[in-house]
């Protein structure tokens, strides 16, 4: 039973594949059912992993690999059918890929790292995710799914967009303190 939010996380991680079918065949209701699916799966596996205390290392690379999989596959897809800006597709993936460049480069070049959520950064991963929740419920044939003001999404869009230059360059600023920090204790 220990391994079961691994397994769950798994699960979630081939939630991509159907996920992504759906959006670039337009078949958008059943895209956001899955992702419901796939967000429902990240709060079990969660809860499981704390409540029964079955936390793994394994699962604390899968779990946050599953979020960021899906996420970015979504935002990649979204663009590329131009329901998305290109530019903030690239901006959200490339500040992902800063933060894990920049976790690997302070794991070799300084210590172990545990990596601490910012709130700024709590708060683009939910803005990223109700951007994408609106978006394809919009896209989507459910009742009222039309209804979804245009402006709304476009706020979220800037709002995206803030947020994640506000936590790429948090990281880059905190981290980069923290190893010049250890750096200068190490030569001292």
């Amino acid at each position: 039973m220990k391994h079961l939010p691994n397994i769950i996380s798994i699960l979630r991680i081939l939630l991509v594949i159907p996920t992504i079918n759906y959006l670039w065949h337009n078949e958008f209701a059943k895209a956001l059912t899955v992702f419901f699916i796939a967000g429902a799966s990240d709060g079990l596996d969660g809860f499981l992993a704390r409540r029964f205390g079955w936390m793994t290392r394994l699962g604390s690379v899968l779990d946050p690999l599953a979020d960021k999989l899906l996420m970015t596959a979504i935002y990649f897809t979204l663009g590329l059918m131009e329901h998305l800006p290109v530019w903030l597709v690239a901006l959200v993936i490339g500040r992902d890929i800063v933060i894990i460049l920049g976790a690997l480069a302070y794991r070799l070049l300084v210590k172990d790292i545990t990596m601490q959520h910012l709130l700024i950064s709590k708060l683009n991963t939910g803005a990223q995710i109700l951007l994408v929740l609106l978006l394809i419920f919009h896209l989507s044939t459910f009742p009222y799914a039309a209804q979804v003001p245009a402006e709304v999404i476009s706020l979220l869009i800037y709002f995206v967009t803030f947020t994640t230059i506000a936590s790429g360059v948090a990281y880059v600023v905190i981290w980069s303190k923290r190893a010049r920090d250890q750096l200068r204790v190490r030569t001292q």
